[in-house]
């Protein structure tokens, strides 16, 4: 029978019921194999119901350091008997199957190509323990201890990781290690080891850290001088403020009064969570709300209430699959168009695409920044894929010595001396007003808004000279914010090539793999990054320098397609669509088959195409 053999380089992963204790065990092995220097990316594909549906954990285990999921499956521990064909059928031939053999399965069920693993996790397991929970729990340990020894992952690794766990708890630590020894010795006893894949000892993981969006973000919050967030309780954004409380507690509480310096309120539903933080950005707060789709779609009249009252506030959006209640555990980039356009009439809103962990902290303190410097709501574009999926990435840096950006605040001082104050009007040519905080002055500045027409002093007014002025204005300053926000990244191809490819946020993985596969079928491409919307004269430019680009995004609709083609003007013909949209992490594979399928057709097209001209 042929095998897979590999070092360092394949991917697991593992079938379970929900709600059975395997989520714990499988991020145990993920960590032990990162503990030995190799670099792992784990996902978990889990059910938005409690207990007793499918879930599942992939693991990619690769030296070079791709973070992306890459297709295919090398070896599947397969402990779901309603998914188990399914999940067969995902193995690559040659491939491994685990199983828990305890009962016999008819040989039907299993492929000629693949190789079988049977272990008697059930029997094992009740042998040893007489208490039902126990039984269960223990028998994701004891298959992961057979798995350290089919793949060669040191056994200390587990008990220090153990150690660390339990530390104080040393009954639990010793029942752990048993479980463990019991998968250990069974392998030793019963099945040639290791097999053709396997963990080799290496240092590919470097200084990175392993963390999640959701915890990086809040952190970013932190950082970035948030004291107040609200929120209503979603799937996938609910652990931001969950993270943002713990981290508020250790860093917004006086040392000396024990007063706490920041607020959390959890409200009643979106639309509420939302006027929370209107009110407290108009105060002169940095406040945030975490959310996801179906939450944007309740908050949008506060949404353009800031907008055009201009008050900063910031939005995470951790996005997953829609519309309506859609696939609340499943990912997506689909909200896009909604975040861009929130809010009836016309608005447009900035949005930032961070790619992993790093940029969600980054971007979350730029976020603030951009708020309280343009007046206006930002969006925090993250997904599922980022924001609950732990992955590697380079340590957190913040300077010390970096000040907050509160922009045009108005004085006191600057008010008393008889300074012009027009709320709404732009004095020095990029869209945005002056605003004073409410207290600042006795009888001077701003004390109240409104979302209705008004001129330059905030007059309430209906001429349509004066909406003209504050529309327009609008415009400018939206124009302004594609200075300000982070510029995209530029990726060249290693030869010269007239096709490029434009994409963003947590496709970045696996696109950066799928630049390379695609460069040894001889596809060149030149590649950008997108970081934020509005998007800057880069790339238009970007787009005017190639025949064709593509553009890969994980939505049906092609959204950041569409966003490009109105906003910049561009002939649709130009752009060419690689969408994924079944609410898994795209993956390598599929970039690069879709790319690899479309490109002679697309050099052909490219001939047939008028001349573009150059971006201004």
């Amino acid at each position: 029978m042929k095998r897979i053999e590999a070092v360092n380089d394949f991917v697991i992963k593992f079938a379970n019921v929900n709600g059975s204790g395997s989520a714990s065990a499988n991020e145990l092995f993920a960590k032990a194999i990162l503990r030995m220097g190799v670099p792992v990316s784990p996902r978990n594909i889990f059910p938005s119901n409690i207990q007793g549906m499918p879930t599942w954990y992939e693991a990619r285990v690769c030296s070079k350091g791709y973070q992306g999921r890459r297709g295919g499956v090398d070896m599947m521990v397969a402990m779901n008997p309603q998914t188990w064909d399914a999940d067969i059928a995902e193995i690559e031939p040659g491939g491994y199957l685990f199983y828990d053999s305890t009962r016999a399965m008819p040989k039907s069920k299993f492929r000629e190509d693949i190789n079988v693993i049977g272990i008697p996790l059930t029997e094992i397991s009740n042998n040893a323990y007489a208490d039902a929970r126990e039984r269960q729990l223990f028998k994701n340990i004891i298959y992961v201890g057979a798995l350290s020894v089919l793949l060669d992952v040191e056994a200390s690794v587990f008990e220090k990781l153990f150690a660390e766990q339990y530390k104080g708890k040393e009954r639990l630590l010793a029942s752990n290690i048993r479980a463990l020894n019991l998968g250990r010795d069974y392998v030793k006893q019963h099945i040639a080891a290791p097999l053709g894949i396997r963990v080799a000892r290496s240092d590919r993981v470097g200084d990175q850290i392993f963390t999640d969006g959701n915890s990086a973000a809040a952190l970013g919050f932190i950082y970035g001088g948030a004291t107040v967030a609200a929120w209503y309780p979603i799937t996938p954004s609910s652990s931001v403020p969950e993270a943002f409380q713990r981290y508020c507690e250790k860093f917004r509480v006086d040392p000396v009064s024990g007063q706490h310096n920041f607020a959390i309120v959890q409200a009643e539903d979106e639309l509420a969570s939302i006027g929370v933080v209107v009110g407290a950005g108009w105060n002169g707060a940095r406040a945030f709300t975490a959310t996801s789709g179906p939450g944007v779609s309740l908050m949008t009249e506060f949404i353009g209430l800031a907008y055009f009252a201009e008050i900063p506030v910031t939005i995470m959006n951790v996005q997953r699959g829609g519309p309506s209640t859609g696939m609340p555990t499943r990912t997506q980039q689909s909200d896009l168009t909604a975040c861009a356009y929130a809010s009836h009439g016309d608005t447009k809103h900035v949005l930032l695409f961070p790619e992993d962990p790093r940029e969600c902290f980054e971007f979350a303190a730029a976020a603030l920044d951009l708020a309280d410097r343009l007046q206006t709501p930002i969006f925090l574009m993250s997904d599922l894929d980022i924001g609950m999926n732990q992955r590697l990435c380079r340590p957190f840096e913040w300077d010390p010595a970096r000040d907050y950006d509160r922009g045009k605040v108005m004085t006191a001082a600057e008010l008393e001396s008889g300074r012009d104050f027009g709320r709404y009007k732009d004095v020095d040519g990029d869209g945005i007003p002056w605003r004073t905080l409410p207290g600042t002055h006795p009888t001077l500045g701003s004390f109240f808004t409104r979302g209705s027409t008004r001129d330059a002093y905030a007059r309430y007014s209906e001429r349509g000279p004066d909406y003209v002025y504050n529309v327009q204005r609008l415009l400018k300053k939206f124009k302004t914010a594609a200075s300000l926000v982070p510029q995209p990244e530029l990726r060249p191809a290693t030869q010269a090539t007239k096709l490029g490819v434009i994409y963003f946020g947590s496709t970045s993985p696996a696109m950066l793999e799928s630049i390379d596969l695609l460069a040894t079928k001889g596809i060149h491409l030149d590649a950008m990054r997108l970081k934020a919307f509005p998007f800057p004269e880069s790339v238009d430019q970007f787009i005017a320098e190639h025949d064709l680009t593509y553009v890969v995004e994980q939505n049906r609709d092609a959204q950041m397609h569409s966003l490009l083609v109105n906003e910049l003007d561009i002939d649709p013909a130009r752009l060419l669509r690689i969408l994924h949209f079944d609410g898994t992490p795209i993956t390598a594979h599929f970039i690069t088959r879709a790319i690899a399928k479309s490109a002679p057709a697309a050099a052909m097209a490219a001939k047939n195409l008028p001349a573009r001209p150059e971006a201004a």
